[in-house]
């Protein structure tokens, strides 16, 4: 049987079902970023964030389960739909356990093998929504337990990073030399981390709310 796609995307009409009963697109993704960009927040005020495990599913499903519950019903879920972005599919559903059990036996005692680790759980892709803002913070819990580093999202062009990526399943040369030179020290900075989550929303086309006032 011929696997099927759904494509999807932020500007698209439809607004994804949700638990705010919005059916605007537009308005979904106002109140998304104000509501998840609060969240992120918390996540990391709170030291929830530096108790989960780094690199394993799981993390990544609480830590997209604590942005997105009070927005969709399938925050922390994995999806049970295809999904592809523009010419790009993503893990087939019948195979995307099998994938996330693959990404969590991964090593990722240095830099590049985290890179690596990261590369394959965005061809993955588990969510249904809001995979990249997700993944982007688990990448940095990573960093930071095994390396006492963080990426400083705020340093790293968004068109560099989304052809870097692109390019990432055939040749990850790119998106690690991107990184590596965006790496920091500091941890634990509010102000790093902040800007980073306004980064990482800015990619993904969210703009509206700058995470400093919420």
């Amino acid at each position: 049987m011929r696997e099927t796609y759904e494509v999807y995307d932020i500007g698209g009409i439809m607004a994804l079902n949700n638990k705010l009963q919005i059916t605007d697109s537009v308005e979904l993704a106002r109140v998304e970023e104000k509501i998840s960009k609060k969240k992120a927040v918390e996540l990391f005020q709170s030291g929830y964030l530096d108790s989960l495990e780094a690199g394993k599913y799981n993390a990544l499903a609480q830590i997209h389960r604590y942005l997105f519950e009070d927005i969709y019903e399938f925050a922390g879920v994995i999806r049970d739909v295809n999904i592809a972005k523009g010419n790009f599919r993503f893990a087939p559903v019948m195979y995307l356990k099998a994938s996330l059990e693959h990404i969590e036996s991964m090593p990722q005692s240095s830099f590049d093998e985290i890179i690596e680790k990261y590369v394959e759980m965005n061809i993955a892709h588990p969510f249904r929504e809001g995979n990249g803002r997700s993944t982007r913070i688990w990448l940095d819990l990573i960093l930071k337990k095994e390396l006492g580093k963080v990426v400083n999202w705020s340093e790293v062009d968004k068109s560099d990073y989304f052809l870097a990526m692109e390019r990432s399943p055939i040749k990850d040369i790119e998106i690690k030399h991107l990184l590596k030179e965006a790496l920091t020290d500091k941890v634990n900075d509010r102000e790093i981390y902040m800007k980073g989550i306004d980064t990482s929303y800015y990619y993904e086309g969210y703009t509206v709310y700058k995470t400093e006032d919420l």
